[in-house]
């Protein structure tokens, strides 16, 4: 792989990419589909769900991210395709390609900062990532964020030369979108400007051209955030404003709060896996190697940024995703330094011993279950309920954490837009300032007590008409949410197993005439309210047996 062109890289990695998004049967994350495929869909349409996120008085999400899909939506709208499977490949090739992106512009990253030799071993890093393989081909902006971020970096001036302006200029734009896609992304240019303008301290022309050009950019990115996300909300919106004030607030500590040293222990593991004793050794030889400049930029880089993100009591291991190709870059820098028997200009093995090759390859095996095993229900239970004749559906509910599986983004069914019978629980959060100790969401009150809730909220029979229900749902973004829910009994019910380890659970819905129609469980989930697997019950009759 040492000696293959950069044709082969580009190859190579969109068909990795590409591929790994159209076999990922797995579910990560709700944002892969609530903050960018669902919100896209809507807006092509017209049907859909928006979380608070968007509907909130004071938004806090850019339609910049999902805006990347509309595109895709609407030629499948166009051409009458958008009730095949393309409406689900479609933007998921999209993705992949963005994906690829990373893994193309880490070589080019790898090469301006520590040479050719080591750009073969990153290369291989990223693409047996397991992490790589689990975040970067999905539909999450961390996603695209960690493709802008390598980009960006890689046209950082690391060295200056005759071209370092125009380099410096592409550098700021691809931050400008990140930041624009991620603004928390901004804590990585803050560090990486500083050291610029501390190395230009001495050269009062170059120190200015890089405050104009900073500054020049900056303005134009922010004016075209504002200008798009004011025509999508109709109102004068600056979305990365609002994205600071609200995480600034209680909201973000309503989705989980995280010791100060997450990051270290659990999130930098879980990114580098089997990479992590090189990223270790390589970030020892930065500092024991006198040329290894750009390296030490690169842990301080890392230094600041977990610090500044393990501030923040909300935490997640792909907030860090952008760092993770520095870390092949620092685990590509130990490998090849540790291998100097291999000559990488005469052969076309990979600077790497044998013994190192098989630790790199390790997380393959890993990467095949995370794909296509873990948390499958969670998108097989949507297959199924597509695959149902339209008119045989009638009502459904989701009894399960909001956003557990993709909505219409997937579905794409029009006739099950009526929100009172076709439903799920709410999570909002408190976003009128509430004591965040003695909140609690539908999804709370529900778990909290599950009989309780079926017996109280919804008749004590079904009505086989299956009316809709007046108010099975937390409104999205409303400031005072009222615990006045109501429910009728829907024909199909959806539900993690795990619902039916609460005593009660599973004979109230028997007596009720409910039986399992569709079960599937891939893998284990660390929530224990997501465990179990995905359970369908549909409504047959009194005469029905539970099976």
């Amino acid at each position: 792989m040492s000696s293959i062109r950069t044709s082969h890289y580009v190859t190579i990695a969109i068909l990795v990419r590409v591929g790994i998004a159209l076999l990922t049967r797995s579910y990560f994350q709700p944002d892969e589909y609530f903050q960018s495929l669902e919100v896209a869909h809507h807006f092509v349409f017209g049907y859909g769900h928006l979380t608070w996120e968007w509907l909130s008085p004071v938004p806090i999400r850019s339609f910049l991210y999902p805006a990347l899909n509309v595109p895709i939506y609407w030629l499948l709208r166009t051409l009458k395709l958008d009730d095949t499977q393309l409406i689900i490949l479609g933007p998921r090739v999209l993705h992949g390609l963005l994906a690829a992106c990373a893994d193309i512009w880490l070589t080019k990253l790898t090469k301006v900062m520590i040479g050719n030799n080591y750009v073969s071993v990153a290369y291989l890093l990223s693409l047996t990532s397991f992490f790589n393989a689990l975040s970067l081909s999905r539909s999450l902006s961390n996603s695209l964020e960690t493709t802008l971020t390598t980009i960006a970096l890689s046209f950082y001036p690391w060295q200056i030369s005759y071209s370092w302006r125009s380099d410096t200029r592409r550098c700021l734009a691809f931050a400008a979108v990140a930041c624009a896609v991620r603004p928390t992304n901004a804590v990585i240019w803050v560090y990486m400007f500083a050291v610029l303008l501390w190395r230009t301290r001495n050269e009062l022309s170059r120190l200015l051209a890089v405050l104009v050009d900073a500054s020049t950019i900056a303005f134009i990115a922010a004016g075209v955030i504002a200008a798009l996300d004011s025509l999508y909300y109709g109102k004068i919106t600056f979305t990365p404003l609002n994205f600071l004030l609200t995480n600034l607030s209680p909201v973000s500590l309503f989705y989980g709060s995280n010791p100060w040293h997450f990051y270290i222990f659990q999130a930098l593991p879980i990114l580098c896996t089997t990479a992590l004793p090189f990223v270790l050794h390589g970030s020892w030889l930065s500092f024991k190697q006198p040329a290894a400049r750009n390296l030490r930029v690169v842990l301080g880089l890392l230094v600041w940024t977990i610090g500044i993100y393990s501030a923040a009591g909300h935490k997640e291991w792909r907030f860090i995703h952008p760092l993770l190709p520095l870390l092949h870059i620092l685990a590509a820098k130990s490998i090849v330094d540790s291998s100097p028997h291999i000559k990488q200009e005469s052969s076309r093995t990979l600077p790497i011993r044998r013994s190192f090759k098989w630790l790199v390859l390790l997380p393959l095996p890993a990467i095949v279950y995370i794909v296509w095993f873990h948390a499958r229900a969670q998108i097989d239970v949507i297959y199924y309920l597509q695959n149902l004749a339209t008119t045989d559906v009638q009502s459904a509910g989701f009894l399960m954490p909001c956003h557990s599986t993709p909505w219409q983004a997937y579905l794409h069914r029009p006739q099950w837009t009526d929100e009172g019978s076709f439903w799920s629980l709410g999570c909002e959060p408190p976003l009128a300032g509430q004591d965040l100790a003695g909140y609690r969401d539908q999804i709370a009150v529900f778990l909290d007590a599950p009989v309780a809730y079926l017996q109280t909220r919804f008749p004590p029979e079904v009505n086989p008409a299956f009316p809709r229900s007046p108010r099975p749902f937390s409104i999205p973004g409303a400031t005072n949410q009222l615990h006045d829910w109501s429910h009728e009994w829907p024909q199909y019910i959806v539900m993690f197993g795990a619902l039916l380890r609460k005593p009660g659970v599973r004979e109230l819905l028997t007596d009720r005439g409910y039986s399992i129609v569709w079960d599937k469980e891939f893998g284990w989930d660390g929530d224990e309210n997501r465990q179990g697997g995905v359970k369908v019950w549909k409504y047959l009759g009194h005469d029905s047996v539970s099976s």
